[in-house]
């Protein structure tokens, strides 16, 4: 497995120096619609600033990668990004999820195409950063979204419990983002030797307010949470040189299958084993945090993708490094 995986990555380095050789953006949607949809479309990487590189909208011309998008705030980041113009790789380990996102996408007009894995798999990175290139030509915005929880208080805490969050939430995007590396730090280096600058290029990683306040009974997600803080401000520092900006979302109570109630039968299976997902007696339990919100209220998952396009688009070009949070006013 290792060769194979050295194998893609040297494949990517070089895929990665002939894109540079382009200018040209991924086709605007009337574009595609003009030529035939994407499959007539050379390899390109598109400009990643300013708000006119196309007229589709204010990510028109670029790829985003998006894991967990299957469901929750992945879905609802993945719909948003395409509405704004971005052709989006929608991936997720629920293969019909992932088609359903997707196919919604392009039913809409916009540009999309499902990719079914587990992001902790080896093989998973090479391979969907490999879609996003065959199937659009590059890639701009990645954006490390999947993950779940799996809680236990830390004196009855498995190590497979610890270790499983860490391997999702913390070592997963990390090689992700190696595996993006030839399209992203690479492609940007290549430019900025050629012409002296570099088109912007973006990772976002998901955290939490656990990640960034701790909570009670998820020492495991708390820790890995506030490991992607780390990596996310590591990525920053290394990248920003060549015009890649990383940042991350740490959000709070926001409405997805992991806040509402276990009750509700929500459930994953992790190494053959099953994990319920959710709080339990949640509506109880959000009674009880909406006094400590501000806004009194739980988020949406459309709220939140709201902040990752935010952070994505050109209007924040000068932000890298920093952990926004999300969560109505409860931590300030």
């Amino acid at each position: 497995m290792a060769d194979s995986t050295e194998g893609s990555r040297r494949r990517l380095s070089v895929l990665a120096r002939q894109l540079t050789g382009h200018v040209r953006s991924v086709p605007s949607r009337e574009a595609a619609d003009r030529e035939g949809a994407m499959d007539a479309t050379p390899f390109g990487l598109a400009p990643c600033s300013g708000l006119d590189n196309n007229s589709g909208g204010m990510l028109s011309g670029q790829v985003a990668l998006i894991t967990g998008a299957g469901k929750g705030i992945g879905e609802a980041a993945a719909k948003l990004m395409a509405a704004h113009g971005a052709a989006v790789v929608v991936a997720d380990m629920d293969a019909g999820a992932a088609q359903h996102v997707a196919r919604e996408i392009r039913v809409s007009g916009g540009r999309a195409v499902a990719v079914a894995g587990d992001v902790t798999a080896p093989d998973f990175p090479e391979r969907v950063v490999g879609e996003a290139v065959a199937n659009f030509g590059g890639l701009h915005i990645l954006v490390n979204n999947a993950g779940y929880t799996w809680d236990g208080t830390i004196h009855k805490m498995s190590p497979e419990q610890w270790a499983a969050m860490l391997e999702v939430h913390c070592t997963a995007p990390f090689r992700l983002i190696q595996a993006a590396a030839p399209l992203m730090r690479d492609a940007g280096k290549a430019e900025i030797e050629r012409s002296g600058e570099a088109r912007q290029r973006c990772i976002i990683n998901i955290s939490s307010t656990s990640g960034t306040h701790g909570n009670a009974g998820q020492a495991n997600y708390a820790t890995a949470k506030a490991g992607v803080v780390g990596l996310t401000k590591a990525v920053a520092k290394e990248w920003g040189p060549f015009n890649v900006r990383c940042n991350a979302i740490a959000f709070g109570l926001i409405d997805t299958r992991l806040t509402r109630a276990k009750e509700g039968g929500e459930s994953i299976v992790v190494g053959g084993k099953t994990v319920h997902l959710g709080i339990p007696a949640a509506s109880s339990h959000w009674e009880v945090l909406k006094p400590l919100v501000a806004l009194r209220r739980v988020g949406s998952a459309e709220e939140a993708a709201g902040a990752v396009l935010a952070l994505a688009s050109p209007l924040l070009s000068y932000v890298t490094g920093q952990v926004l949070e999300v969560n109505g006013g409860s931590y300030m």
